[in-house]
């Protein structure tokens, strides 16, 4: 049987949920796959049936608040010096172990650099190449200089991959433009494939046992909360959602927390409030409402182009690259931003509204969708690999 190893970042979930979605896919090709990760990446790779290889992590912080901890990020910098050569040492004791054809890591360079040692070919998936630092800092033009450099620097870092893809759309519509696009190091070697999201057909049945088990009302707005990333950045958005729709009687939440291991089965909050810890029914509820509220980040960003739905977004406070992409949708017209910094239950209120009352949103949606329909990033890759074997 043919051997893949798959390396995702191990914050958040959005790394982890496109390379199980490969897994998935190669498996129906007799393809054995493997991952390794830290943090909540490994947790959810165990919970959907992989074994999956613990390595030290080497992440960023975040604060309690939801922002970017600079100071927390500063002291951590020994750790990650130590870390990252531990975490090629096992990456290579691993990969020997499985002997696997192909490594395809998801932001995470240590496997790259395994993979070389080993002369095993690797593919990159990766939709920020340059890290953005803070709005604030980025008015200092050294700290612009300093960004570029950084950039240039990790542009030729992951250039050692055989293959670069980028799961986005091409140009005009790349939504990590500000974060692919502008490193020249790696920009003739860049592949925009198309989202890395299986195109599913959700039966009737499917949808219909979603709507009794939620009691949902087809005549009224439901609006899916669908809340990722860090655990630190996600509750105090979620309680100040929560705050927001408490008066929205006439439209129907379902909140999701994205906690790993948290409890799958709804809990009713109010007359026209669910919440999950762990929504196992994710692609049907995205397919059943009408408008979502998602962060900043690239995978959520995507899936909602590919479902058609317009949406509001509240990217992690000084978060570069979740800044940038929903300023990228705003230019799109697919959703709404709002300013972390200054979010409030009223703000959050009234975006509802405007987004509901203008089909403006919800028709540049669609045709987003059509052209995110005409890239299959699943099948670009699977050529790729199959090339390599």
């Amino acid at each position: 049987m043919r051997r893949l190893y798959f390396t995702p970042y191990g914050v958040g979930l959005g790394h982890a949920s496109r390379l199980l979605v490969l897994a998935d896919y190669f498996r129906e090709y007799q393809f054995e796959s493997k991952f390794s990760s830290f943090g909540e990446a490994k947790s959810y790779l165990n919970l959907h049936g992989y074994e999956c290889n613990l390595v030290p992590p080497v992440e960023f912080l975040w604060g309690r608040d939801g922002e970017f901890s600079l100071k927390h990020n500063i002291s951590k910098i020994p750790k990650w010096v130590t870390n990252l050569p531990i975490q090629i040492n096992r990456e290579i004791r691993y990969i020997k172990k499985f002997n696997p054809e192909i490594i395809i890591s998801d932001t995470r360079v240590s496997s790259l650099v395994a993979g070389k040692l080993l002369n095993i070919p690797t593919i990159l998936l990766i939709n920020q190449i340059k890290l953005l630092l803070t709005p604030r800092l980025r008015e200092f033009q050294t700290a612009k200089f300093f960004e570029t450099c950084l950039g240039e620097s990790m542009g030729g870092l992951w250039n050692i991959s055989d293959n670069i893809l980028i799961p986005d759309l091409p140009p005009p519509y790349t939504i990590s433009e500000d974060t692919i696009n502008s490193v020249k190091s790696t920009k003739s070697r860049i592949k925009h494939i198309g989202f890395i999201s299986p195109k599913k057909i959700l039966s009737n049945e499917r949808t219909n046992s979603i709507i009794k088990l939620l009691q949902i009302d087809k005549t009224k707005l439901l609006i899916f909360v669908h809340i990722s990333g860090p655990k630190e950045t996600r509750k105090p958005i979620i309680v100040k959602i929560m705050e927001a729709c408490q008066n929205l009687t006439n439209i129907q939440f379902i909140f999701s927390e994205g906690k790993a291991n948290g409890d799958n089965r709804p809990k009713k909050v109010s007359s026209n409030i669910w919440y999950y810890e762990w929504c196992p029914h994710r692609d049907e509820i995205f397919q059943l409402s009408d408008i979502l509220i998602i962060r900043g980040g690239h995978t959520a960003i995507s899936q909602a182009i590919q479902f058609g739905k317009p949406f509001i977004s509240i990217p992690i406070e000084n978060h570069g690259e979740q800044l940038s992409n929903s300023i990228k949708i705003q230019k799109l017209g697919i959703g709404i931003t709002l300013n972390p910094k200054i979010i409030e239950p009223s703000i959050i209120k009234k975006s509802i509204e405007k987004i509901s009352n203008d089909n403006k949103y919800k028709k540049k949606a669609s045709q987003l969708m059509e052209i995110s329909n005409n890239l299959d990033g699943i099948e670009n890759i699977k050529n790729i690999v199959l090339s390599h074997i």
